[in-house]
C-alpha cells in the first residue's frame, strides 16, 4: 500500500522527540522481522506509547500499523492522519469489522501494533489483558512479538498534566522474542505466556533504567513508587461503572416518565 501521510508524520514525531531532548535505549531491534506480518504486543502506560513503539521498529524498516479506538479516527485533526498511515480502527461495540482489518493486514504483510491491556494501565503494571492479539496470531499465522515501553508515562499520561518541556526524560523500548500460537492452542492458555513474557521483559528494563523509581508518582508501588495500586483502580474503575449504570438508568426513567406524561 501507499505510504504518503506515513513519512512526514514520523519526520514530525522526530522532531518533537528532538524537542524534548529525550533519551531513547532501543533494545531487542533484531526481534522485529524484516519482511512479513507480525503482532507488537505492547504494554501501555501513556498517550505517547503507539508513537514510541513506531519510532523504536523504523531501524527494521517497518511501518507498525496500530490498532486504536474509533474516537480518535472520528476527530477532524487525528482522524485523516491515522487513516493515511493506514492504522486500524477498533469500534468497542463491534469489534468483528477491525479484527478482520487487522487480518487483512497481517496476512498482506503488515506489523499490526496491538495494546492488549486495551487501556493505559494507572498502576504502571500490567492490567488484564484481552485475547485479541492471540486470536490474530492463530488466525493469520504470524509471530507475536512482546514489546515493553517504559518512561513514556512521565510524558503524558492518564488523569496527569502533560510535561512537554525539555526533561531529557530516558525512554525505553524493548522488543521480546517473537513466540509463535498456533491454531487449536488453548487461547487462554497463550495468553497467559503472553502476559509472562511481558512481565519478565517489563522487570528487565525497569531494573535497567537508568532513573530511580523510589518515590516517584510515575513508578508501581512494587518498585516503592506511588502509583495507585491495581487493586486501587479497578476499584475505581468499579464505582465508575456503577454510576455511570445508575445514571443510564435515571435517564431511561426520566425519559419514560416524560413520555408517560405527555
Amino acid at each position: 500500500m501507499a505510504d504518503l501521510v506515513y513519512p512526514p508524520v514520523i519526520l514530525a514525531i522526530k522532531t518533537f522527540w528532538k524537542y524534548l531532548g529525550l533519551r531513547f535505549d532501543f533494545e531487542g531491534e533484531a526481534n522485529v522481522p524484516r519482511t512479513g506480518g507480525a503482532i507488537l504486543a505492547i504494554n501501555h502506560i501513556g498517550y505517547l506509547d503507539f508513537a514510541l513503539a513506531g519510532t523504536a521498529a523504523l531501524p527494521a524498516n517497518r511501518y507498525v500499523r496500530f490498532m486504536a479506538k474509533k474516537e480518535i479516527f472520528d476527530h477532524k485533526i487525528s482522524g485523516p492522519l491515522m487513516r493515511g498511515m493506514h492504522h486500524i480502527s477498533v469500534d468497542r461495540e463491534s469489534g468483528s469489522s477491525s479484527f478482520v482489518a487487522a487480518l487483512r493486514a497481517l496476512r498482506a504483510g503488515e506489523i499490526v501494533g496491538i495494546f492488549p491491556e486495551g487501556t493505559i494501565s494507572r498502576s504502571f503494571e500490567l492490567a488484564e489483558m484481552k485475547t485479541g492479539a492471540v486470536r490474530l496470531a492463530m488466525g493469520a499465522h504470524v509471530p507475536i512479538i512482546p514489546t515493553i515501553v517504559w518512561g513514556s508515562q512521565r510524558i503524558m499520561t492518564k488523569k496527569r498534566k502533560p510535561d512537554f518541556k525539555r526533561n531529557k526524560f530516558p525512554i525505553t523500548v524493548a522488543f521480546g522474542e517473537p513466540f509463535i500460537v498456533t491454531k487449536g492452542e488453548d487461547v487462554d492458555a497463550a495468553e497467559a505466556e503472553l502476559k509472562r513474557r511481558l512481565s519478565v521483559l517489563l522487570s528487565k528494563v525497569q531494573a535497567e533504567y537508568p532513573d530511580s523509581h523510589e518515590g516517584q508518582w510515575w513508578a508501581p508501588v512494587r518498585l516503592g513508587g506511588t502509583a495507585p495500586t491495581l487493586e486501587q483502580v479497578n476499584l475505581e474503575f468499579a464505582a465508575y461503572l456503577a454510576e455511570k449504570q445508575a445514571k443510564t438508568a435515571q435517564d431511561n426513567k426520566d425519559a419514560q416518565d416524560n413520555e408517560e406524561n405527555k
